[in-house]
């Protein structure tokens, strides 16, 4: 598994566990596959900038603050 894409992942769980989401919800809300999305989450699969943006904007927030969080996290 590629580092990047495991980080990628470690940030969208994060940030979805915190709002209460569940993978289901959250591959609705982003137009996504929940099994695509899980495998985001694990790292498995990574994900393009149009991906990242569809989850930050069910996220209701910028693909800036995805960002800013996956580079706050440890390796």
């Amino acid at each position: 598994m590629n580092a990047i894409a495991i980080k990628i992942g470690k940030t969208v769980r994060s940030k979805r566990e915190k709002r209460g989401l569940s993978q289901e919800s959250l591959a609705e809300l982003s137009s996504l596959n929940r099994t695509y999305l899980g495998e985001i989450e694990r790292g498995v699969a990574m994900p393009s900038i149009e991906t990242l943006e569809k989850i930050s904007n069910a996220f209701g927030e910028k693909l800036s603050a995805l960002i800013m969080e996956y580079e706050q996290i440890g390796d």
